[in-house]
């Protein structure tokens, strides 16, 4: 098969990885809300290093630009934007990793924008934490997409030494 005709032979795997990333991660953020009821909870020790605590991250990542005036509708808006860029890249991979990698980023993505829109802010609430060194509270979109990113990293790493 020619390098060509294999471009976007990978789009279904990335588009599994979506669906179950986003499924998965609203359907932890319902659990969280509506069956455990974190917000009522607010902390809960599940192992000696892993709380579920309830956060709402009206910021972007890390706290960053939280207060700086722009509203969930712009984040959202970006977010959109390069989950976009990222379906088109998903497109023309030929490589079955970075498709699944970019399909997790984009369910991550999206289920962060889901929650903008319906709460304004982002649902977080897996808090990791050991030897009184302490995590930003976090949720499965997040991992998905900092895991993708990881992947991403690895593969043009070992393109680089391949090439």
């Amino acid at each position: 098969m020619t390098r060509g005709r294999s471009r976007g032979r990978y789009m279904g795997l990335g588009a599994l990885l979506f669906v179950l990333v986003l499924a998965a991660d609203q359907f932890s953020k319902y659990w969280i809300l509506s069956v455990y009821d974190l917000p009522a909870k607010r902390s809960v020790a599940i192992l000696p290093f892993l709380n579920f605590t309830m956060v709402w991250n009206h910021a972007v990542t890390f706290g960053m630009f939280g207060h700086s005036g722009a509203g969930p509708l712009l984040f959202a808006a970006v977010a959109l934007a390069v989950v976009c860029a990222l379906a088109v890249w998903m497109s023309r991979t030929a490589d079955p990793l970075v498709a699944a990698a970019l399909g997790a980023i984009c369910g991550g993505a999206i289920g962060n924008v889901v929650d903008r829109l319906r709460f304004g802010a982002v649902v977080d609430f897996i808090h990791a934490h050991a030897f009184g060194w302490s995590w930003y509270v976090f949720n499965v979109a997040d991992s998905a997409i900092v895991c993708g990113v990881g992947v991403l990293l690895l593969t043009s790493l070992s393109e680089g030494r391949r090439g």
